[in-house]
């Protein structure tokens, strides 16, 4: 294939992915005019990725260590389809340079960087010792293996507390403890090393000082192989859970250009000290003061790669092709600028509101908000697609950008507000409230952001003005269904007189707070009185989106709610991302409640219940044993991470129904208690 430029580029890629990032790699290629293929599960049989591809082989059963990490299979299906190249993605095989050896024997392509920087990277005890070597700034640590506990002990207390124990072969999250004293440390090193061999089979561990208060702000490169290198300036990352990052923006609020300078400079001279031949990313923590620390460089393209494309021009996986094609980078460093401000917000199917633990099901409602040139969205899933437990829950990562970053926020709250997901549990109700939050807008946030500001887990919460959107917007979504079902049932012979039954007085009640709403409806707006106080309002319905619109006559943006069902006394609706359901009552009904029993609340306190479908690892009790509050009861792996379940009060176990190495549902009763 040769491009408009004359540059002789690949016939036939095939994408060595799944879901989001594949269907993203293909969106280049076409424009390019190469042909792709994908490889696809059992599980992914009926994927966008495999439907989207001009080819796609079927690799293998859902375990990705069957189909995905299958090396053997991949070349089948290189050598079956006649692709001349392979693009990995991220994750899965994308830094495992035996696989980009096996692609050497038969000729294949690999568009990513040469098996040395792959390998002396991918390491990240080698990695530090490159770093330091090459003038990049490192955090203080040991340089080497630990080896075992007592060894890891000695290393935490030379050091100091807290530190950080991750695997050496680790990434996305996986494999990486906080500890601020001994008991963490070994309790974080057992369970990393579980995780890490899982993950990457490969359970090396490494310690090194926890910086506290850092950011992550990570450095794009690009680097040809050939003496041209450049940073394409930093991605802010600091907002993240369990390690892994949830929201991303670029350019990063907190750096000066002076120090967006030095660490560009540093991320080149690191890739240019392993002969770097593709896209990477140098990632750094940065302390208040702004001194910056390498952490590790992935040798491969970032989730989060779409916001540095949106705020320098570049189609990062156009130049990885151009690249492993042979051809240099057409761009100096001068040429790198920053235009405007990008954020993405990465939505997960996962529940905010128990510790973010991952959701499976079927995405019965799926409308992405609209696109534009400042909205953007990378996903693999359509209505009807599958969250399945084999593979990361990311729905989609959905980008924003703007002249500025008031405007880009805007844009992502505009576009969360507008995204539509049933079927599964979702995130965006966290990634709304991060938008909003003060902390944000001011733009100071630390990778500590979550459990300092949400301390006690995330929990449904509407500030003032927020609570007055609710309840205007669910009296007049109220005040139009009833008003709809009435002018029906008038029309139908059979109906007898409704004692009419009066729509305009009604109270709005939500968990301990109630209002009195009256609705005087217009043509084009209604004045809705809330406790007393006037507000002149636009309703609006869509019914394709299954949303509607509250525009107050003094603001200048709508509110946007979604709807999902009415019953006898209220409404449920999306607001702000929640979804919740408002009471809200005619007068008449309001007299009729005081009569009915009291609802029955089950004791679930003597029941220990799996908190997400997944694979139990271990169960440290028995049948009859004490136990202490806090205690390690259990290990659960779901989705490649390790999650402690812990006792929630001294007492006496009764029952374990399940052993290690069973597969649980979500909410099944593990363990009983006395």
């Amino acid at each position: 294939m040769t491009t408009e430029n004359g540059e002789k580029l690949f016939d036939k890629i095939l994408i060595a992915n799944r879901g989001e990032i594949a269907c993203r790699v293909m969106r280049t290629c076409k424009k390019l005019g190469i042909k792709t293929v994908a490889v696809y599960s059992e599980a992914d049989a009926k994927s966008v990725h495999a439907a989207t591809a001009d080819e796609a082989i079927c690799i293998g059963p859902a375990p990705t260590n069957q189909s995905y990490l299958r090396v053997d299979k991949i070349i089948e299906a290189i050598k079956m389809t006649g692709a001349q190249a392979v693009h990995p993605g991220y994750g899965f095989l994308s830094e495992n340079f035996h696989f980009v050896e096996e692609l050497d024997k038969i000729g294949c392509t690999f568009i990513g960087p040469n098996v040395k920087a792959m390998q002396e990277m991918g390491d990240k005890i080698e990695s530090k010792k490159i770093a330091k070597n090459a003038g990049v700034n490192i955090i203080p640590g040991f340089l080497g293996e630990v080896t075992d506990k007592d060894h890891l002990l000695s290393i935490a207390n030379s050091i100091g507390y807290p530190v950080m124990i991750k695997a050496s072969a680790g990434g996305g999250g996986k494999g990486m403890r906080i500890a601020w004293n001994d008991k963490e440390a070994i309790e974080g090193f057992e369970i990393s090393k579980r995780e890490a061999l899982s993950s990457f089979g490969d359970d090396r561990m490494l310690i090194e000082k926890f910086v506290t208060k850092p950011r992550h702000i990570e450095i794009q490169v690009l680097a040809d192989g050939k003496g041209n290198a450049l940073y394409l300036n930093e991605r802010e990352c600091s907002i993240q859970r369990r390690n892994q990052k949830v929201t991303e923006e670029a350019p990063s609020p907190f750096l000066t250009p002076e120090v967006r300078k030095m660490m560009g400079e540093q991320a080149v001279a690191l890739a240019n000290a392993v002969g770097y031949n593709s896209a990477g990313t140098v990632e750094m923590l940065v302390d208040p003061d702004r001194n910056f620390y390498f952490l590790e460089m992935n040798t491969r393209l970032q989730v989060e790669h779409p916001i540095t494309e949106y705020t320098t021009g570049f189609d990062i996986v156009e130049e990885m092709i151009r690249i492993a094609a042979g051809y240099p980078i057409r761009q100096k460093q001068e040429d790198v600028k920053i235009n405007g401000w990008a954020i993405e917000s990465r939505v997960y199917a996962e529940n905010p509101l128990r510790s973010f633990l991952p959701s499976i099901g079927t995405l019965t409602t799926y409308v992405e908000p609209p696109k534009s040139k400042d909205i953007r969205i990378d996903t693999g899933v359509t209505e009807g697609s599958e969250i399945s437990i084999y593979y990361d829950p990311l729905i989609a990562k959905l980008v924003t950008h703007g002249a500025n970053r008031t405007e880009a926020i805007q844009n992502m709250i505009y576009a969360l507000d507008n995204y539509r997901i049933d079927g599964v549990t979702h995130n965006i109700n966290f990634l709304r409230s991060v938008m909003t939050h003060p902390r944000f807008i001011a733009g100071n946030t630390q990778t500590s952001f979550i459990p300092e500001e949400y301390p006690s887990g995330f929990v449904v919460s509407f500030n003032e003005k927020q609570m007055l959107e609710l309840v205007v917007g669910t009296a007049l979504k109220y005040f139009d269904l009833a008003t709809r079902n009435t002018l029906i049932s008038e029309q139908l012979p059979s109906c007898e007189d409704k004692d009419n039954v009066d729509l305009q007085s009604l109270v709005v009640s939500y968990e301990d707070k109630s209002f009195n709403v009256n609705i005087i409806p217009g043509e084009e707006s209604s004045i809705v009185v809330v406790n007393g106080v006037e507000y002149t309002v636009d309703y609006q319905y869509n019914a394709s989106a299954k949303s509607y619109t509250v525009q107050f006559a003094n603001e200048s943006q709508p509110v946007t709610f979604q709807f999902f069902k009415q019953n006898y006394n209220g409404v449920t609706v999306q607001h702000c991302g929640f979804h919740v359901h408002v009471k809200v009552q005619t007068q008449k009904q309001l007299s009729l409640e005081s009569i009915l029993p009291p609802p029955k609340v089950q004791d679930l306190s003597k029941f220990l219940k799996s908190p997400m479908p997944g694979k139990i690892v271990s169960i440290s009790v028995k049948n009859g044993d004490k136990v202490y509050e806090g205690q390690i009861v259990m290990v659960l792996e779901a989705m490649k991470m390790q999650n402690i379940l812990r006792a929630e009060k001294d007492t006496v176990v009764k029952s374990v129904n399940f052993k290690a190495g069973d597969n649980v549902p979500v909410d099944c009763c593990i363990i009983e208690y006395e």
